[in-house]
């Protein structure tokens, strides 16, 4: 059989699964997805920060101070706070209270207060005091402790410490780049990209495989065209349904980030190592051969499920293994030119996540043309054997062993 004939049929049986999945009112809800699964995300996200703002809002560090250090508490807390970013999270509100001259007990007093809820609780001298604090509460004692010796400072300097007028100059790279760990957040970027990616679509090759070998479709399709034929269209006509899905999404994306404020697009703009189209396509290439690669083993273990039920029971291995690509891919893009790395990048199911990393960080090219055609030869070989289990497994079709086991003797005839 000619290549050319093997791609045709291909195509044909990719061309029906595309169509069958697509043109149901089942596809919207799919292609929709994200946007549910964001929406519940979101939700639980506004719960979660709503009851920690009502926490926070009650959360408080006290330091119990005489008069006179009260001011100088409150000018170094105002003072502090400024490095703070906005999404950072800062120390709970301030609270000054006088001496009563129970010392400790008082402190521990505070923890009790209807008003507030104490973090940490600053008593004694400046000099050396003591700070209680609760759960979650050590970031706020060590905070507190800054607090003290500004405030012993000032007092040591007549009251108030010298105001400093910072002149702030922004420097920007040479060449515009961001360094090495720009290179580092967009490799780790393009593995969890690569990665979410084939974790929400190459599973969906799972159950189209043994949907139809339960409607008894697969034996006739395997009546009128080579097993390898089925497996590749079915990967073909799959994988024409995760692009369609990337690039509605890629476009609602890109409108999204042309209207961002351009110092917000600044930030969240990618530096990598070969160029943003360069990147771009390589990410794409890579997005492509992991989906093979995976969808072609899932197709393997869809072909032979019998049941929905162990196709269910089979996801927690296949979550289990993508998650250890993940972690290989990760680890190889921290030490690339150790033994991880190479290990990510010459296991087939790893390796195009690990070089979508490397595509970020290094700037040569001839190691990702001999990484794609590793890659397209686990392709062709997942295809092939997992026909061949395919027919000889379930279709009870073929040699019963392979040939390298030897032919049977043949009988003589009898005399």
């Amino acid at each position: 059989m000619t290549l050319a004939r093997t791609l045709r049929q291909a195509l044909t049986i990719a061309r029906r699964d595309f169509t069958a999945t697509v043109f149901t009112p089942i596809f919207l809800l799919f292609l929709f997805a994200p946007l549910i699964m964001g929406s519940f995300g979101a939700i639980g996200g506004m719960g979660a920060a709503s009851v920690a703002d009502a926490r926070a809002d009650k959360a408080r560090i006290v330091a119990i101070v005489p008069p006179p250090a009260m001011r100088a508490f409150k000018e170094s807390d105002g003072r502090l706070r400024a490095v703070f970013r906005r999404d950072e999270e800062q120390p709970p509100a301030l609270v000054t209270v006088a001496p009563d001259g129970r010392g400790l007990d008082q402190a521990r007093s505070l923890f009790a207060a209807k008003d507030y809820e104490a973090s940490a609780v600053l008593a004694g001298p400046l000099d050396a005091p003591h700070v209680l604090y609760g759960p979650r509460g050590k970031r706020a004692a060590d905070y507190l402790g800054v607090l003290a010796g500004d405030a012993l400072a000032a007092a040591k300097l007549g009251g108030s410490l010298p105001r400093v007028a910072v002149v702030k100059l922004p420097v920007a790279r040479a060449g515009g780049g961001a360094g090495a760990s720009g290179y580092r957040q967009s490799a780790s970027f393009a593995v969890f990209g690569v990665f979410l990616l084939n974790l929400f679509l190459a599973s969906q090759v799972v159950g189209t495989m043994a949907e139809e070998r339960n409607n008894k479709v697969i034996e006739v399709l395997a009546a009128a065209v080579p097993l390898e034929s089925v497996f590749l269209g079915k990967l073909l006509g799959m994988f024409g349904v995760a692009i369609l899905f990337v690039g509605f999404w890629a476009t609602i994306v890109a409108k999204l980030g042309s209207v961002l404020p351009p110092d917000v697009a600044g930030a969240l703009a990618l530096q990598t190592a070969v160029g943003l189209p360069t990147f771009g396509l390589l990410f794409f290439t890579y997005f492509t051969m992991a989906y093979l690669l995976l969808g072609s083993a899932f197709l393997v273990v869809g072909a032979l499920a019998s049941s929905p039920r162990e196709i269910q029971m089979l996801s927690l291995p296949i979550s289990i293994v993508q998650m250890a690509m993940l972690g290989l891919a990760l680890a190889g893009t921290a030490h690339p030119e150790g033994a991880m790395g190479w290990a990510a990048r010459l296991f087939p199911l790893s390796s195009p996540f690990a070089m979508a990393g490397r595509a970020a960080t290094e700037a040569a090219l001839w190691p990702h043309v001999a990484a794609i055609a590793w890659q397209l030869l686990w392709v062709s070989l997942f295809i092939t054997f997992g026909a061949r289990l395919f027919r000889r497994g379930v279709l009870q079709s073929g040699s019963a062993k392979p040939r390298w086991f030897g032919r049977k003797p043949v009988a003589e005839p009898l005399t």
